[in-house]
């Protein structure tokens, strides 16, 4: 029970973080956002469950994708409708390729330089929602005093990532958040709202995709942003694999991945952002020294309780957006740490190839990332999705270097 409590901890600020920052992109509404949290509360209890007993049947927490979280920044200015259903046919197509046997063809595409692209990518197409989050109102007063808070805040984190040790260093997104909360009432003191307007228990049948809505544009985003999601799910299950040692590895990727597709499928469905398989899970068993895949089921009871909580999820997301954005930066240098990794580690000798195919796509997509809204509505309506999405862009452009350009290189796999 214990250990099932620590994994819920680890779950729950990310759920937290990413959920706040997709429903923010879609309401404006409080009421609306806490609806969305416990949705996706609900979908990533659900997949645990079914990973638990079914899929891979390994000890690894599930979370909000962030690969799917760029989609979703880089098509806000479609209709929810078709970001949803995109999310559904990525789902469909992922559960697809896993049956079939077809992921082994799609997985040699993705080399350990068009991996470390993929990761590092994410952190820097998702670094403008990190600056929005930490500097609300530009040239107001208060985004200076966020600026400075965000740095010590950042800064604290470091140092405790660097002194803390197992269980505590395993669960440090948990006492940032919550240590960046009472700094910041300290500090400056605008109280968050109180939840006595939240039922305690309620459900969440709202704002489901009921209209299917294929946009070609964004079908297509979606699609690159899952095939990246399939190679962090395969990372995910072989990292444990090579851990435990359980035995049927292949069959436990097969049946993980298409888990992993149906919960998407679902996550569309009821019109919030997708699960995927979370690679820290090794760092946990290690520091516990418990390979128990029983203990997440505490946990994911723990998660399916918080779905049907309004009171609880408003409370549990009533973290002030600077230090959510302090934190996401955090998640993100940790994203940054993970593609250096693959590409240094999976190297015999670095190569100065190695960085230009690495470097173009990380400043394309970094490029397109920060354009202004007014640049990328000048591109046709049709291709809009796909070339203002930097995420999109940068996976292009690595496999073109990669597979064409510099074609016949050493390919390293991951």
């Amino acid at each position: 029970m214990l250990l099932g409590l620590q994994w819920f901890a680890i779950a729950v600020p990310v759920v937290v973080i990413i959920g706040k920052i997709a429903g923010e992109i879609h309401s404006g509404d409080p009421a609306a956002q806490i609806v969305y949290l416990q949705k996706m509360a609900f979908v990533m209890a659900a997949a645990l469950i079914l990973q638990v007993f079914l899929g891979h049947r390994l000890p690894l927490i599930i979370g909000p994708s962030t690969v799917l979280l760029v989609g979703i920044i880089a098509s806000r200015e479609f209709s929810r409708s078709s970001v949803y259903t995109a999310i559904i046919a990525g789902g469909v197509l992922l559960s697809f390729l896993s049956a079939a046997g077809l992921f082994r063809y799609l997985r040699r595409l993705f080399t350990a330089r068009v991996v470390a692209c993929v990761l590092l990518l994410i952190a820097f197409t998702l670094l403008p929602t990190s600056m929005n989050l930490i500097v609300k109102s530009p040239g107001h007063p208060a985004s200076q005093a966020n600026v400075l808070f965000a740095f010590a805040l950042v800064a604290a984190i470091f140092a405790l990532h660097r002194s803390l040790k197992g269980v505590w260093k395993a669960t440090l997104i948990v006492w940032a958040m919550l240590g960046g909360t009472v700094l910041h009432l300290a500090v400056m003191p605008a109280a968050p709202e109180a939840a006595s307007g939240a039922a305690l228990f309620s459900g969440f049948l709202s704002d489901l995709t009921l209209e299917l809505d294929f946009n070609p544009g964004v079908l297509i985003s979606f699609i690159i942003c899952f095939m990246a999601l399939s190679i962090n799910d395969l990372g995910s299950i072989q990292s444990v694999n090579e851990l435990l040692k359980p035995g049927h590895e292949q069959g436990r990727i097969t049946r993980g991945i298409f888990l992993t597709g149906l919960a998407n499928v679902a996550s569309g469905l009821l019109g919030v952002i997708g699960p995927v398989n979370f690679s820290l899970s090794p760092g946990v068993i290690s520091s516990t020294g418990c390979a128990s895949r029983y203990t997440l089921v505490p946990a994911a009871f723990l998660l399916l309780i918080l779905s049907f909580s309004p009171a609880l999820i408003l409370i549990a997301g009533r973290v002030p957006a600077v230090v959510v954005g302090s934190v996401f930066l955090y998640i993100l240098c940790a994203q940054v740490a993970a593609g250096l990794s693959v590409i240094f580690e999976s190297a015999e000798r670095y190569q100065f190839t190695d960085g230009l195919i690495v470097g173009l796509p990380i400043l394309l997509g970094t490029l397109i990332a920060f354009l202004p809204p007014e640049a990328t509505r000048a591109f046709p309506v049709m291709i809009r999705p796909v070339i203002g999405n930097g995420f999109v862009v940068g996976i292009l452009a690595a496999l073109f270097l990669e597979h064409v350009i510099f074609r016949g290189g050493i390919k390293k796999q991951i």
